[in-house]
Formats: structure tokens, sequence, C-alpha cells
């Protein structure tokens, strides 16, 4: 028999505490891409929806892909947005008769009047399709995962990788328990577990540290004959939301109360060992004093700007770790990205090699990152900010920072844009005439996906916390809405 099965991808994290509204234009900004033209970018790149094609084609289904759309972590999504995003969905429901219902999601999308975006989503699913459907969902680990995503997914499937470099395989897996489903032989239900903290206290770090171990033993538990995934969650912390935070999910049918068991036992790992930090949050003016004094010949030294990550919501317009950089005279350098299209609009009006003086970044709120800086120096070049990715996370992808400049300023290349995206592929400095593997020095905006692409050039890494609106210091952000007590900002608090 030939199922049919309706796929779609919506992906959006929401920083709550952003200034900037997600509106439609930032999804076409991204991408959202219908049906075929989805297919033609991402059904065979490492993505959800070539792992849902993969599936596919191995079980003989009749795919219906709808669209893929994502907007740059951002601020809420305006109503008029997410209705537009689920209008084609819904429409293909309606119109015909599905076996099955197959969605890439993110987990962490809020929305303007609603702080669980894909609840929202599969809610308004379950009132077209009903109980019966059966509908699988894949998730990025950084998800706030709701008790209604659980009940209103049969399945649910989060990437195991931070870098995320499985999402691919995130999808085949999801896909194939949906088959499963659909033939009647598995009849999945997910649980959820869930601690009071804001996150899993290193952002659910797999390269490093006690999730290496954590996922050791889901991949174990899910050699149980009525275990089909285990999902480890490490939270997104700059949701506002009632339902913030590392959540244990296990996907599957039988003995519920051992599937709760193990949940409750990793859920006590991520809650046993909150203190236990990976990152050294070093100031800008410490990471600039390191980088001043750095000589190595094995590769360069990249400093990554957790704070400003725009991969988070962060602005990327925070000058701090750059003005720290110039200060310290620091040169044979890169820095990516200056987000400041008004500042690159206005380099339009000079020529290529032209010296020229200008005032960059720190403009949207200087209380996060610091304000703007006035700096002389040559223009390199002027482009559209289109790149192509060739790294382990977005390799064959199209990407575009908008309309770009770079800058050379005391030594410093800077790329300074007009569309927000975190650096995570080697293609965001290339694309742009800037060669990081010859510089002595790489800084960039982005808290761990640029360990894919960049730790294999680097003599060294650090990590920064320039301030900006993704600090690791949650205790600056004005939190109305998550349940109190939470770690970390009540770090005495004990579990009832």
């Amino acid at each position: 028999m030939s199922f049919r099965v309706l796929t779609a991808e919506i992906s959006h994290e929401t920083n709550f505490f952003s200034r900037h509204k997600t509106g439609k234009k930032a999804f076409m900004a991204r991408y959202a891409l219908m049906g075929d033209a989805a297919i033609t970018e991402r059904g065979n790149e490492n993505t959800e929806l070539a792992g849902f094609i993969d599936a596919g084609r191995a079980h003989g289904w009749l795919i219906t892909h709808v669209l893929s759309a994502a907007a740059g972590p951002s601020g809420k999504i305006r109503r008029r947005a997410f209705d537009w995003l689920c209008e084609p969905i819904m429409t293909a429901i309606k119109t015909d008769p599905f076996d099955g219902l197959l969605l890439g999601l993110h987990g962490a999308m809020g929305l303007d009047f609603c702080e669980d975006g894909e609840g929202e989503l599969l809610r308004r699913i379950r009132d077209l399709v009903g109980e019966e459907l059966p509908i699988a969902i894949t998730l990025d680990p950084h998800a706030n995962v709701s008790p209604q995503m659980c009940e209103l997914a049969n399945i649910i499937v989060s990437f195991k990788t931070y870098p995320h470099i499985d999402m691919r395989d995130t999808g085949r897996h999801a896909a194939d328990i949906l088959q499963r489903t659909m033939t009647g032989e598995i009849k999945p239900c997910t649980l959820r577990v869930g601690r009071p903290m804001l996150e899993e206290i290193n952002g659910g770090r797999t390269d490093i540290g006690p999730m290496i171990e954590r996922l050791t033993a889901a991949r174990a538990y899910e050699n149980r004959a009525d275990v089909f995934a285990v999902s480890i969650n490490a939270g997104f912390a700059s949701a506002d939301v009632k339902t913030v935070g590392p959540t244990v999910l296990v996907t599957g049918q039988g003995d519920f109360a051992a599937h709760r068991a193990f949940a409750e036992s990793i859920a006590d790992d991520i809650w046993k060992r909150r203190f236990e930090v990976l990152n050294d949050y070093l100031s800008s003016t410490e990471a600039a004093a390191i980088a001043a004094r750095y000589t190595s010949s094995t590769g360069s030294l990249v400093i990554a700007d957790y704070a400003d990550n725009p991969g988070a919501g962060g602005y990327g317009d925070s000058t701090e770790l750059l003005r720290a950089l110039l200060d310290a005279g620091v040169s044979n350098a890169c820095f990516a990205p200056m987000v400041d299209a008004k500042a690159v609009q206005k380099l339009q009006t000079f020529a290529v090699g032209q010296s020229i003086q200008i005032t960059l970044g720190g403009t949207t709120d200087p209380g996060f990152g610091g304000g703007p800086l006035i700096l002389d120096g040559q223009l390199i070049s002027l482009s559209d900010g289109c790149f192509i990715g060739d790294g382990p996370m977005i390799h064959g992808l199209h990407g575009s920072f908008g309309s770009s400049a770079v800058l050379l300023v005391k030594g410093i290349e800077i790329l300074v844009v007009s569309s927000s995206r975190q650096i995570l592929d080697l293609q965001q400095f290339r694309a742009f005439g800037i060669d990081p593997q010859r510089k002595q020095v790489v800084a960039l905006k982005s808290m761990q996906h640029f360990r894919a692409a960049f730790e294999p050039i680097a003599g060294q890494v650090i990590v920064c916390d320039s301030g900006a609106l993704c600090t690791p210091r949650y205790d600056r952000l004005p939190y109305r809405n998550v349940p109190r007590p939470i770690f970390p900002l009540d770090k005495d608090m004990e579990l009832p």
C-alpha cells in the first residue's frame, strides 16, 4: 500500500526579549519555499526534508510537500505571519486525504498571541484531521517542549547533535516511525519529563561534556522493542514562557512506567550537574588581551561572541568585542557579522578602495553590548551578501546577509551586513574575499554552531560574553512568565 503523507517545515527560534517582532518579510528574507522549490533547494542536503524524502522513497510514499519556511531567530511572530504560514498546510489537508503528517519544526516558536507556536499549529491541524491520524514531528534540541505538543503529536524526534549536523538522519528517523505507525504495527505516543531550569547548563553541547553520556544511555534505551525515540532537549532560555527548560521525551508504547523512570533518570542527571559549566565566558577585554598576544602557527585564534549570537535572537550589532579588539591593537584579523543596514546603505555611496569614516553598530539597544563606534577605515568590497555553505551544517544551501560590505579598520577586516545571521560556515567569510585560515584572529558571533566548521582551522577557541542580548547572565533579562523558582534565577532552590 502506498501511503499519502503531507510534509512541511516551519522553523523559528523566538527570543522573547528581542525588540524585533517577526513578520512575513523575515521569513521571505531567510526562506519561504513552496512545494517543488523547497525540494529542489533542500531535498538532497542535510535537512529534515531530505530525511523525509529518503524514507518516502524507501517506503513508496506519495508525498505532498507543502512548504519549507524559516526566519532568523528574533522576536515573537505576528499573528498575520503565523496565519500565512499555516494556511497552505490547512488548505492541503482540506483538499486531499492523508494517511500521516510529517512536520519539521523547531520547538521554541513563540507568537504574539500565544506562547506555544508549535502547539498552536498542531492544535489547528488536529481540529481538521481528528485524533486518529498519526502526526510525527522533528525538533531542534533547543526546543521548549510543551505538554500540548506531546499530546497532539504521536511521534517526536529531536536532533542529537549540537552543533546540529544530523538533521537528515533525524528526519529519516521520525519518518520510519511514522511508517510503522501507518501500517498499524505500532501505536506510539510521547511522554515528557522536565526540570525547573531555564536550560541545560551547557545548552546541550554534544561535542564534550555530560550530554555525551546521556545520549549514549538514550540510544541504548531505544534498543527496547517498545521504544522508538528518546529525545533530550536542552531548552531555550531566551523564551519567557511557562514551559521553558530542558525536557526528556520518550516516544514509545507498552510499559510507560519504565519509560518514565528512564526519562526521570536523565532529567535528574541534568539537574544534579547544573553547576558543571563547560564554557569559560571571558569579557570582551579579556578576549582581546589574549588575541593581542596570540602567536600560534597551528591555526587561528577563534573568538566566539556568545552573547551577540544572531542564531539565538541577538541583534548582531554589539560593538563591545570589536571595540576591545581595536583598543588592544589586534591586527591580521577578521570579524563577522556586524549587522547595520544603515551603515551598508551609506557605504554603497563610496567607491571600493576609498578611505571612509563610518558610524557602526550599537543602535538597536546600546544597553546590551555597547553603543555605536566611529571608525576610520578603507572600503574593501561591496556585495549582495549571498553565499552557499560548504561546511557540515549548511552544505549546499543558499544563504544571504543582504547587501553587505567589507571594511578594513586597523588590520581587522569587518563584514558589515544588512540581515542578521550567525556564523557557522567558512563560506560566510570566504564568499566576501576574507580567508579566515590566513588570519591570526577570527572573531565571530555564534554560541556553538561555529565549532563544526571553525574548530578544524583553529589553534585555540575562546568564548566571550559581550553583554549583548543572549548573555548567559540571565539575571539581566526581564523574565515575567517563567515559573518560579527556577534555576539559575533562583540558584539556591531545591527540588520538591
